[in-house]
């Protein structure tokens, strides 16, 4: 072959080898680019999903914590009424089952109400989540404490905006050291860890990745954004649990509150409409209501303590919410109004049949406890229809002391029950 063509083939060639190699590269270029693109957005969307969830969080806390100020602040009227009554007994510690509720301490209840109404005036000027940092670590009922004394509670409660505000700062930096105190630098440090937001809520594992740039490769960028993903996950799941436990506490403690304000409003007509300040002259059923005012009060102020969150010893991981605690002091309250006939039971007997089934064999749970159904439960006494008076009668004997724990568990509550069966109509064993 003649070397002008053999040299022309072999340009040809080079130039398609050119050719190709920058298509291969504009390629090459666009998938990073696309690829950075798709990891940015996603960052983009994991940032936005934690501010959503963390906003949520925050005010659905900042809500409880409103509503822990609101319920001890209302104290006052309690004490001011009870100071008004001569000759009355002390009031003993409350213990029964699960609720245990301390003696009447009238100081201690005056001071709470004082200082509930300081921070209550002083907290519209302080960050979001300050209320809810109190609920949070439990504390609503200490930092109240703090600021409920006569000398400092009182001068705060005269002031309002601004000036409370301040003051109320001041007065917590001034209550955490004993000698000299810290002034507003020192409480407005104490507002923000009690807030417990971002830093302490979810620890500092956000700003490990929020506050650093993408990597400028492409493929490690847009790896680094689906480990970011997974920690946003974790900790929205966090935030999530978290506003769920609020919501909840939140609508118990307004239950009971709303049970205290009807009785709060009863015994406000027995003593300034009627005019009756001596014990001795009260009725029985005015002496109960007095008495039962005041345990609702320590009821409340017991659940104002409640921790909700559980610090992580480890900054890089979540705190926990204090499920346990907060499950308990809901029973307890519920437990109390049932046994003291403010409210009745929300009962479901199916529940019961649902931890019944987690401890027994399913073959046996399937022929004798399932085809149970709950055919009446008035608070004391549960009745259980069965579809043969077989059934009804073997249920009655193997198993009423397991079905009657399983009701204990969950409700604290001790039942009788009653088998009956469904032939032509109920009938009963």
């Amino acid at each position: 072959m003649p070397l002008p063509l053999i040299l022309g083939i072999g340009a040809a060639i080079a130039g398609a080898a050119g050719i190709g190699g920058g298509v291969a590269g504009a390629v090459k270029m666009k998938e990073a680019n696309d690829t950075m693109d798709l990891a940015k957005r996603h960052h983009e969307e994991n940032i936005s999903y934690f501010e959503n969830q963390n906003k949520q969080a925050t005010a659905d806390m900042d809500s409880l914590g409103k509503k822990e100020l609101e319920v001890l602040n209302s104290f006052n009227e309690f004490s001011e009424l009870f100071e008004k009554i001569h000759n009355k007994p002390d009031f003993k510690e409350y213990k029964q089952g699960n609720v245990s509720i301390p003696a009447y301490n009238p100081e201690e209840i005056k001071e709470v109400s004082i200082g509930a109404g300081v921070l209550l005036g002083g907290i519209g000027g302080a960050a979001a989540g300050t209320a809810g940092g109190f609920a949070a670590a439990g504390a609503t009922t200490a930092a109240v404490m703090a600021l409920g004394t006569a000398s400092t509670g009182t001068a705060i409660a005269s002031l309002s905006g601004v000036a409370a505000t301040n003051a109320t700062l001041a007065a917590l930096g001034g209550g955490a050291i004993a000698a000299g105190g810290g002034g507003m630098a020192l409480g407005s440090t104490i507002l923000g860890a009690a807030t417990l937001g971002v830093g302490l809520m979810v620890g500092g594992i956000i700003f490990g990745f929020t506050g650093n740039a993408l990597s400028s490769k492409a493929d490690e960028a847009y790896s680094q954004v689906q480990k970011e993903r997974d920690e946003v996950n974790k900790i929205c799941a966090y935030l999530v649990e978290l506003s769920t436990a609020a919501n909840k506490y939140e609508k118990s403690i307004t239950k009971v509150y709303a049970i205290y304000q009807k009785q709060l409003h009863a015994l406000s007509y027995i003593i300034e409409t009627l005019g009756k300040t001596d014990w001795n002259t009260f009725t029985p059923e005015e002496q109960l209501l007095t008495e039962s005012t005041s345990l609702l009060v320590g009821l409340l102020y017991n659940m104002g303590k409640v921790e909700l969150v559980l610090k992580s010893e480890d900054s890089n991981k979540c705190n926990t919410v204090n499920t346990e605690a907060l499950d308990k002091s809901i029973l307890s309250a519920e437990t109390f109004l049932v046994t003291h006939r403010y409210t009745s039971i929300d009962f479901n007997w199916e529940e019961v049949k649902k931890n019944f089934y987690k401890t027994s064999v399913p073959a046996t749970y399937y022929r004798w406890i399932h085809p149970l159904d709950c055919h009446n439960f008035d608070g004391k006494t549960l009745t259980l229809k069965a579809p043969t008076s077989e059934i009804a009668a073997f249920a009655k004997t193997h198993y009423d002391s397991m079905i009657k724990k399983q009701i204990k568990n969950l409700y604290n509550i001790d039942v009788e029950i009653k088998y009956g069966f469904v032939e032509s109509a109920v009938n009963f064993l």
